[in-house]
């Protein structure tokens, strides 16, 4: 089945590039130039989606999160032209599972692209392990990409679930951020740090009692993070 791309790019001819770019890998792409008219059409399903974060209209930021609370499993990518760490952040703590800072090179889109797409709930290496975890009072169950502590299903993206699977398969082993990268969102990349401590704290705010003081996901300093228990 074609893959659905969402684009809201104000920048015709960016929007142009990336389209025909993507059009080349047979995904079916809809543009959007503005961010009031994608807004509307964020109920349609899509596999993954790409936000400029300053548009006309509605920025990318609302759309992310209103995207992600519609398709809570949808891949999102951030665009910026501005190369701040603050914007990443906001994107990334509004639901964004990676981001690409422009200018940048169609081939690395791409390749984010395919790796999201190719990481989704019905081909991820998480389906190779239908066990399901549990420890204490929480409950992770990689059949219905579904987290459970205290009696409570918490919501959670596919992005967050397989970040909290992968290290609790294998309790108390750090991983480095490189490593996440690479297994979770399946491509290496300079510089994406943020985008697994971003997820690491969405998880925290979910999972923890004090995220300042965390017992389930700890930071090892200068080396990444592990599951605790």
């Amino acid at each position: 089945m074609t893959k659905k791309i969402l684009l809201v790019e104000d920048n015709q001819d960016i929007a142009n590039i990336i389209s025909i770019n993507l059009s080349m890998l047979n995904y079916q792409v809809t543009v959007f130039h503005d961010g009031s008219e994608a807004y509307k059409q964020l109920n349609k399903s899509v596999d993954l989606a790409i936000f400029d974060i300053m548009l006309p209209g509605t920025d990318g930021l609302k759309l992310c999160k209103r995207l992600r609370q519609l398709q809570p499993d949808v891949a999102i990518i951030m665009l910026t032209a501005k190369s701040s760490e603050l914007d990443v952040v906001k994107g990334l703590e509004n639901g964004a599972d990676d981001y690409l800072t422009k200018p940048f090179s169609v081939l690395e889109l791409q390749a984010r692209v395919k790796a999201h797409l190719r990481r989704n709930k019905n081909n991820t290496q998480l389906d190779d392990n239908k066990q399901i975890l549990t420890f204490g009072e929480l409950t992770i169950d990689p059949n219905l990409y579904q987290i459970t502590l205290a009696d409570n299903v918490l919501d959670s993206t596919a992005k967050e679930f397989e970040l909290l699977c992968f290290l609790a398969m294998q309790p108390q082993r750090v991983f480095s951020r490189e490593q996440l990268l690479e297994n979770i969102w399946g491509y290496k990349h300079e510089g994406s740090a943020h985008t697994v401590n971003s997820t690491v704290n969405r998880l925290r705010s979910k999972l923890e009692a004090d995220p300042a003081n965390p017992f389930w996901l700890k930071t090892v300093w200068g080396v990444g993070y592990k599951f605790s228990h």
